[in-house]
């Protein structure tokens, strides 16, 4: 099998390369092609993963290209993990929603969106030629940011598309391992979108263990997800670690008016990790990369590329999927985040037991803003731009939205066709 990794300059991409040779025996992978437009990076990125595959005994063979036709041509499933912009681009979502006392973040809320509308479109095309080339049945899993946006956006233009999160997969570690099972035991119900989750339930042999978790290891998981103990104690719930942009909305702005960027804190990791990867006695996962952040990213990605594509059973996996009826106070078109059964034909949400309203109202929120975000990605304009950040719970005033509106419209101008003229 062929796998092409678009974005594959990425320092993130060891982190996926040990993954796939930890896991000879399932994912049949024989040709691995990293894409990317930075000759330097790629290049350093791919010698080292040849590496890697060598040490480990891996057959795979690494290739390197900057070509995404070339990369795509035969490729049973493509991996999309882009940054457009760099973390020049990334500093600036960071920073620019301060002015108006609003969380800084790449994901979600004011810098979310500029993420959005810079990504979007370099998304569709990349999907749209992958398709012309590597033909219909091809898979695409989508680990790029904001996932649920992109992945929305994919689905809507009828590519065969799975987005794919890190964060259940490192709470079921952390679940499994504090219950003293395999993590693979651990079945999550896993609620919401990309980015805006909770995990309701921790089924071991079908039994809840959730509220053993809270009772026994309450400390340790409020420390995890900075959430206060009080709060999981009376929730009886484990949120994402984004939801304290939401629940301490004011604490996180205030903290990161003081603190280094997280984009210059990763630009001095991945200067680092590139001068490891161009040793050519490094043959083995340097600690360092764990500074990069994207825990257990490898080991799911891995999984869920066999699920897609080895033609065997179906498997369970966290990932962002059509509701398709799931939650039923969201759009059918709505992308959640959710355990589905993922097989060759995709993924199927499976049901879930209703949600409390103090969730649903914002998920549902939230659902709304990513569909105004979405147009305002596809369709462009200022006052779209507005819209979709005025609907959003983190903005949620006409005066902050549309000074944000005008400061995200032109500090991203180089990468909007259509706030150049």
């Amino acid at each position: 099998m062929k796998l092409a990794v678009v974005g594959g300059g990425s320092t993130y991409t060891p982190e996926l390369i040990d993954g796939i040779a930890g896991r000879r025996s399932t994912l049949d992978v024989d040709e691995i092609v990293l894409v990317d437009p930075d000759a330097y990076r790629v290049e350093a990125v791919g010698g080292f993963s040849q590496r890697l595959l060598d040490h480990a005994g891996h057959p795979a063979r690494i290739k390197t290209t900057q070509s995404l036709e070339e990369g795509v041509d035969g490729a049973s499933a493509v991996l999309i993990q882009l940054r457009v912009g760099g973390q020049r681009a990334r500093r600036s979502d960071e920073t620019f929603p301060h002015a108006c006392g609003c969380v800084g973040q790449e994901t979600t809320g004011a810098g979310g969106l500029a993420k959005a509308l810079r990504t979007v479109p370099v998304v569709l095309d990349i999907a749209d030629r992958v398709r012309k080339i590597a033909g219909d049945d091809t898979w695409i899993v989508n680990f790029t940011n904001p996932v649920g946006i992109v992945t929305r956006a994919l689905l809507n233009e009828g590519h065969r598309a799975v987005g794919l999160c890190n964060v259940a997969i490192n709470l079921q570690r952390q679940f499994g391992r504090l219950l003293g099972v395999g993590a693979d035991d651990v079945k999550l119900v896993h609620t919401g979108l990309n980015h805006l989750s909770w995990e309701r339930g921790a089924l071991v042999d079908g039994v809840d263990r959730l509220p053993e978790l809270l009772d026994q290891h309450l400390d340790y998981l409020s420390n995890e997800v900075s959430v206060p103990e009080k709060w999981l104690r009376r929730m009886n719930v484990v949120p994402s670690y984004y939801l304290k942009y939401f629940y301490a909305h004011d604490e996180q702005v205030t903290k990161q008016r003081t603190e280094r960027p997280r984009a210059d804190v990763v630009s001095d990791v991945e200067e680092e990790l590139l001068k490891i990867y161009l040793d050519p006695d490094q043959n083995t996962k340097p600690e360092s990369l764990e500074k990069r952040g994207g825990a257990y990213y490898s080991e799911a990605a891995v999984q869920l590329v066999h699920a897609l594509t080895a033609g065997g059973p179906a498997e369970e996996h966290v990932v962002n999927v059509r509701n398709d009826g799931t939650f039923p106070f969201l759009p059918d078109d709505a992308v959640i985040e959710a355990r589905s059964v993922v097989d060759s034909k995709g993924a199927t949400p499976i049901p879930q037991p209703p949600v409390e309203q103090r969730f649903a109202g914002l998920i549902a929120a939230t659902t709304s803003y990513e569909f105004l975000a979405l147009e305002a990605a596809l369709k462009g304009g200022r006052d779209r731009v507005a819209d979709a950040l005025l609907a959003h719970p983190l903005v949620g005033q006409y005066s902050k939205a549309d000074t944000l509106a005008d400061s995200l419209v032109q500090i991203n101008r180089e990468y909007l066709p259509w706030a150049r003229g």
